[in-house]
This record gives C-alpha cells, structure tokens and sequence, in this order.
C-alpha cells in the first residue's frame, strides 16, 4: 500500500491518513502507520473545533464591534470590510446560530403623511427605477418622525439612487416645507451641477408647495412623486428610515431631543463612510462613488 510508515509522531500519521482516505479505507491506513482508529477520528474532531474556533472569533469580534445588531449578512460584508475574510453567509448563519448571536428585527412602520390637495401634483418620473449609473442622476427624499417622550424629532434626508449615499439631512422639532427647503439647500452647496437630476419623493404637502415646485426646476432638477398612498414607490427611502432607526434608535433610551440628533448624525456618517452594502461591490456609499468617479 504505502509501505510501512515508521516517522513523524501522531499528529503527522494523523495528517497522511487524512490525505490518503480518499484511496484506502481508513482501517488500513490507521494500521500501516501505526495509528488507532479512534485517535484518527478525535483528531478530525479536534480539527473542526479548531478550524470553527478561529471563524467564531472574527463573526464575534464583528458582531460586538458593531453593536450587536446585524444578522450574518451584514456580518458577512463587515467581515469582508475589516479582516479581508470573505466566507460563506451559510457558515457564518451557522456559527452565529451556535453561539446565540442574533439580529436586531428591524420594525415595521407606518408613515402618517400630511395631504395637501390644493397644491402641485406631478406624475411619477420615477416608476420604480431605481438604477443609476452616475451620482446626481437619481435622488428620493422623505421625511420620517421619532418620538423622544412627549416631543417629536423630524428628520428630513436626500438620498442618491446611484451609490445610496445620504447627500444631505436636516432635523427640526416642526414638520414643514422649511425643513425640505433647508435640506436642498445643503444638498445643492455640495452638489453643484444637478442639471437633468430626478427628485423623487411622495405627495407629502411640503413636497406640492409652491415653493418646492419653484426650487428645484431653478437648479435643471425634475420632480417626481409617488401615487398617494403607496410607499413602494419610494422604497429606498423608507428602507434607510428602518436601518436608521433599528440600528441606531431602537436599541437606546433616549432621554433627550439632542441625543437623538447625535445618535442620528453619527449613524448617516457611518452608514456613508463605513456600512458596506452588497449592491456597492461591499463598498460604503462615500468609497464606491469615489471609486466610481476616479
């Protein structure tokens, strides 16, 4: 077979019957070299402990660096981000599961929208397409409301459909077309050219003000909107309110109106500029436009 095996100690006649089992059945192997059967088979054993052991410390490490509140497939892409260690999402689900490591659930909200029937109104420009090749082609904004004991916060965001990075916010304890007008007013400071740009956002009444309708055809911008009542249109929004919220709000107690502001400033800054995302090329939004642009 292959001959009588008289070197190395157990760890290396354990190592030659693994690579040979594939030819000779193990009974022979483990007899060649000199070796017990069960000795061979806790050694296998040994090696899967050792081999999950390093696995389960970097998806821990992972996961208590980020605050404990992503499933295994952020994990997978922080995992990627911050060690260079791409692995299977499957195994990381497993190891997670084995060691009691869960997601925070992100809840499910509803908006309650303000109508305005006697202001502007546009058709969908949108339509659900949400692909862009290039930043300032796309963007949708909305605003979202966060209760803090007897006060609401309101926060007022722009997104870019190309790298899903937040190009501007603004927070206000008063839900109006003031708190819109600012936030494209810091988004058009950083953003110079916008020509041929499409806003979407629903028909919220700060969105159909005069004022709104005036601002954006100003800077060569488009307006579109959602059909009345149908959050879908603008999914991509809605589904940054819920990161926002069930990673960086939910979790706390917040006691204070400022602590909310700070709890929500320092999220935008890290869902920009560290939070990797799969349709990204596992790149935050900031890195993949800069990629994208040279």
């Amino acid at each position: 077979m292959v001959g009588h095996y008289e070197g190395g100690g157990v760890p290396e006649k354990c190592r030659l019957v693994e690579e040979l089992r594939d030819h000779f059945t193990v009974t022979e192997l483990c007899k060649e070299v000199g070796l017990s059967k069960s000795g061979f088979y806790a050694y296998l054993k040994r090696k899967a402990v050792d081999k999950d052991k390093s696995s389960k410390e970097i998806i821990r490490t992972t996961y208590e660096r980020y605050k404990s509140i992503y499933g295994y497939r952020q994990i997978q892409l922080f995992m990627y981000q911050d060690h260079k260690v791409w692995m299977n999402h499957k195994k990381i689900l497993r190891l997670m599961q084995e060691m009691g490591l869960q997601a925070k659930i992100r809840r499910k909200f509803r908006h309650h929208r303000s109508w305005s029937l006697g202001d502007r109104v546009v058709r969908n420009v949108l339509e659900r397409n949400s692909e862009a090749l290039q930043p300032n082609q796309k963007w949708v904004t909305d605003v979202t409301q966060y209760r803090v004991k007897d006060s609401w916060l309101y926060l007022s965001t722009i997104k870019d459909l190309c790298q899903n990075e937040i190009v501007a916010y603004n927070m206000s304890l008063r839900n109006d077309k003031d708190l819109v007008l600012q936030t494209f007013s810091k988004a058009f400071e950083k953003e110079k050219d916008v020509t041929g740009l499409i806003v979407h956002s629903d028909q919220g009444s700060q969105y159909t003000s005069y004022d709104y309708h005036d601002m954006l055809p100003k800077v060569g911008a488009q307006i579109s909107m959602s059909r009345r009542g149908n959050c879908y249109d603008n999914a991509s929004m809605e589904s940054f309110f819920s990161h926002l919220k069930t990673e960086a709000l939910y979790p706390y107690d917040i006691r204070s109106i400022e602590e909310a502001q700070s709890r929500i400033e320092e999220y935008i800054h890290f869902y920009n500029n560290h939070r990797p995302q799969r349709k990204l090329n596992k790149l935050p939004p900031v890195q993949y436009r800069k990629q994208l642009i040279g």
